[in-house]
């Protein structure tokens, strides 16, 4: 019987799982035997394999993080050599990665020596070529925006400005979606730097539009972050006449249950990515484009990023006013 090996690496994404239980049952449905590998690419080299049947992943489908563990497992970009070895001793027909950007540059480095690999997108910054949307970006999102519409009832309330600080290194995706949705005064991301003196003019603006409050939302990765823009504002306090608050949302959006729509998207390129399996197509990312499930060589995803739709940041300039 051909044998299937599935992992988890990176951050965790809210869907992961919905993804692991497609894989498992759709894989098993076509002839494979499944096997999970615990904590990413760390498992993969340390052959930490364990065989996964149809219940092992019921109960599963609402669950935030991920059932296999995760890791960020720097030595595979110096050496392929371990899990090279292991797939082969474990007679591994197929290795499937669910993860972001660095695990589908590691499988493309494992591709690229023979492996026969398969991604899947799942990421919360949305910064993945190659895809539309991946796995655990619109929960995360939802998150976010939840925050920001709790804080803005304390924010007219005290009058009173409030800086959310979202995930987001190099893509602002979370940042320019929340801050839309959640009808943002301001929002800063690391594709377009915003100056403190600029997000001082926009919280400020609102006032003078006779508003109670100004919400900002920034990524972490902007330019300047709400260190930075705190500092200003401390500075600068008796001219912009009024006190800035920060609340830092961090790994919380990463947690927490799926939205349907997570659920829906890793059950779907879950079944997509035991397809290409199954067709012994491998060096492939399986994401969503255009709303259909598509297929992306890993060789134009390793390495490079999709930025946030800059054409948004000014929908949401405009719709502040």
């Amino acid at each position: 019987m051909r044998r299937l090996a599935l992992l988890t690496s990176g951050g965790d994404a809210p869907g992961m799982n919905a993804a692991i239980r497609a894989v498992v049952r759709s894989g098993i449905a076509q002839g494979f035997e499944v096997v999970g590998v615990s904590d990413g690419y760390r498992g993969l080299v340390m052959e930490e394999f364990h065989p996964m049947g149809r219940r092992d992943v019921g109960g599963i489908i609402q669950l935030g993080g991920t059932r296999l563990g995760t890791t960020r497992y720097e030595p595979l970009k110096t050496s392929r050599e371990g899990a090279l070895k292991s797939l082969d001793r474990h007679n591994i027909a197929a290795l499937i990665v669910i993860g972001g950007n660095g695990s589908q540059t590691g499988a493309q480095a494992l591709h690229a020596e023979g492996a026969p690999v398969i991604g899947i997108a799942s990421t919360i910054d949305n910064d993945l070529c190659g895809t539309d949307i991946s796995i655990g970006a619109t929960t995360a999102v939802d998150v976010a925006l939840e925050a920001i519409d709790r804080l803005r009832v304390t924010a007219s309330a005290m009058r009173r400005a409030f800086l959310v600080e979202v995930m987001g290194r190099h893509c602002g995706h979370l940042a320019l979606m929340a801050g839309i949705a959640g009808g943002a005064e301001v929002v800063a991301l690391p594709e377009e730097s915003a100056s403190p003196e600029q997000i001082a003019h926009g919280l400020c603006a609102a006032y003078d539009r006779g508003k109670s409050h100004a919400i900002g939302v920034i990524s972490e990765g902007a330019k300047f972050d709400a260190d930075a823009l705190v500092s200003y504002f401390d500075a600068h306090h008796e001219r912009l006449g009024f006190e800035l608050r920060v609340t830092r949302l961090g790994h919380i959006q990463r947690g927490g249950s799926p939205g349907a729509f997570d659920r829906m998207l890793g059950t779907l390129l879950g079944v997509a990515a035991v397809d290409l399996a199954v067709a012994r197509r491998f060096g492939f990312l399986v994401g969503m484009r255009d709303g259909r499930t598509a297929s992306t060589p890993l060789a134009e995803v390793a390495g490079r990023t999709r930025p946030a739709d800059l054409s948004l940041l000014k929908l949401a300039g405009m719709l502040a006013l």
